[in-house]
This record gives structure tokens, C-alpha cells and sequence, in this order.
């Protein structure tokens, strides 16, 4: 059965040190489906204006991307986000936003996509987060993202996503915000006891740390790049390669092995994405291509 990712679709304006993009095909819910196509179907959920390219609804087709869940607005924009990375690519500022057909987006599932085993509920505002789960029928495994700007303005919507999901996804600067804790591993304790079965915390070029409530504990470096070209969309990638891969088990449980295998993935993709600007590179891959680093990676971690 496919994955069902929901989250934002955008038009993206990216800026480092040495570069600039142009405008390319961005937004959680756009890199989190390329990723997790690699392993499985994708059901998209999100919104769009009559001026969102074509040669991107392509891409999404070609890769096995259900958009019977994207819905369309004729007369309005799709979302703009525009931001400047600078020094080691480790600080970014917003520059600008345009939230246009975002702004007032209410999500709604068809039967097919409600029967959805596996839901990744990509970066958006809790609120909408939550009218997704909602209308979830029986979901095997459930998996949120968030922000630093909901934990800020939208802190009970959150609170209340965290009650109902099996796993959040979370940075580690956004994780001390909420849990209001220097140590990282106290925030990922404290984070369990807010509800989820699971966290991972992210720490970007320095890998990822997974939290089970059950005392389950998994930690795992990022892979080595020699250049990264643009970090936008690696988080998103990152949860896009694990929801794949647990969607290709077609499981009705969700174990620590499962979510091992799916992070080493996820962290594969997501160093793929670094590589180019927007999504260039992940559209350029095949699974093969994945795998093979995959495979490099599990091998860095053994002696012999």
C-alpha cells in the first residue's frame, strides 16, 4: 500500500555563499514523496496554484507520486519560500514567503488515501497536521515533523499532534526549545513522555539519534560529503527515506530494526539532496544509486 505524505509543495528561491537557484521545486511534502518513492508508492496530499509547473506534476508521475490528493486552486499562487544560507551552510535566514493558496489550505482525504498504512504528517502547522491524522482510519505507524515556529506559536496544536502520533521528528536545536533542556539526551526522554511511541532527534551533518519508549536507543552518523551544495530539503528527505522503506515492508508492526534500517536510508537520501540545489539530484538518481551508498555507509560503521 502507498505511503501517504502530506505537507507543503513550494516554488523555491535558494542563496549560499557561491550560488543561486532560481526558482526550483520545493516544500516538505515534495521532497519527503521523491525520497520515499525510491522504496514505495506515494499518495500526495497538499495544495497548488494554476502557475505550478507542469514539468514538476511530471517528475512526481514519473515516480510511481499519486496527486489525486493535490488539489488545484485556478484562480491562486503556490506557496513561495526564498532563504540565504551562509558561511559552512550550518545558518539560514528566511528572506521572504508568500504563503498565497497555503494560507487558508484545509486538507481532505479521499477513502483510498484514509485506508493508509503508513502517514507521514511532513513540516506544516500542527493544525493542519492534525485534520490529516484525523481523518486516518487505522494507520500502522504515524510520523510527524516539526518546527521551531509551531513549537513558538501553535505549542498546544503540537502538544495535542504529539498525543496521537507514533513517532516525532524533530532538529536538536528545536528539541532543547521544547523540551527546554541542554542535554540532548534528557530532550529525547522528555519528548517520549509528551506521547510518541519514538523520536528521533537530527543533528544535521552529525547524524541522528533515535529514542524508544521502551528504552530502545539507535544513534547513527550523516554520511560524508566532500561538497554540499544546498541543505535545503535533507530533513524532509531524510523522513521521506524512512517512511519509504517502512511502507515497503508492508508490516502491520513497526520495530526497532524496522526504524534502523529505514534511518540509514533516510540519512543515505538525504546526503544525495545536499548535493544539489532543490531536488535536482534526487530526480536524477535511481534506487540503484541509493542502495550502493547505503551499502557504503553500513560498511564505515564496521571495523572488518
Amino acid at each position: 500500500m502507498p505511503v501517504l505524505i502530506a505537507g507543503s509543495i513550494a516554488l523555491d528561491h535558494i542563496k549560499t555563499p557561491t550560488e543561486s537557484s532560481g526558482e526550483v521545486l520545493g516544500g516538505s511534502a515534495s521532497y519527503a514523496a521523491l525520497a520515499a518513492a525510491f522504496s514505495c508508492p506515494v499518495n500526495l496530499v497538499g495544495i497548488v496554484g494554476a502557475d505550478f509547473p507542469d514539468q514538476h506534476a511530471k517528475l512526481f508521475r514519473s515516480r510511481e507520486i499519486n496527486m489525486d490528493g493535490v488539489e488545484v486552486v485556478a484562480d491562486g499562487k503556490t506557496f513561495r519560500w526564498s532563504g540565504e544560507y551562509f558561511g559552512d551552510l550550518n545558518s539560514r535566514e528566511t528572506l521572504d514567503v508568500h504563503l498565497n493558496v497555503l494560507a487558508h489550505y484545509s486538507p481532505e482525504l479521499n477513502p483510498d488515501y484514509r485506508r493508509s498504512d503508513i502517514v507521514l504528517l511532513a513540516n506544516a502547522g500542527p493544525d493542519s497536521q492534525l485534520k490529516v491524522l484525523r481523518q486516518c482510519e487505522a494507520p500502522v505507524f504515524t510520523i510527524a515533523d516539526t518546527m521551531d515556529l509551531w513549537i513558538t506559536t501553535m505549542r498546544d496544536e503540537l502538544a495535542e499532534l504529539l498525543q496521537g502520533v507514533d513517532m516525532l521528528v524533530i532538529n536538536d536545536s528545536e528539541a532543547r526549545q521544547l523540551t527546554e533542556t541542554t542535554n540532548l539526551i534528557k530532550a529525547g526522554e522528555k519528548m517520549l513522555a509528551m506521547g510518541p511511541r519514538y523520536v528521533i532527534l537530527k543533528k544535521g551533518e552529525h547524524g541522528s539519534l533515535l529514542f524508544g519508549r521502551a528504552g530502545e536507543f539507535f544513534t547513527t552518523g550523516a554520511f560524508p560529503l566532500r561538497a554540499v551544495h544546498d541543505p535545503t530539503g535533507a530533513g524532509d528527505s531524510f523522513i521521506g527515506g524512512l517512511a519509504g522503506y517502512l511502507g515497503s515492508l508492508g508490516k502491520r508492526e513497526v520495530d526497532l530494526e524496522d526504524l534502523a534500517e529505514g534511518i540509514l536510508l533516510g540519512t543515505v537520501t538525504a546526503s544525495f539532496t545536499c548535493e544539489e540545489f532543490g531536488l535536482r539530484r534526487l530526480a536524477a538518481i535511481s534506487k540503484a544509486d541509493i542502495v550502493a551508498r547505503r551499502d557504503a555507509f553500513r560498511s564505515m560503521a564496521r571495523l572488518r
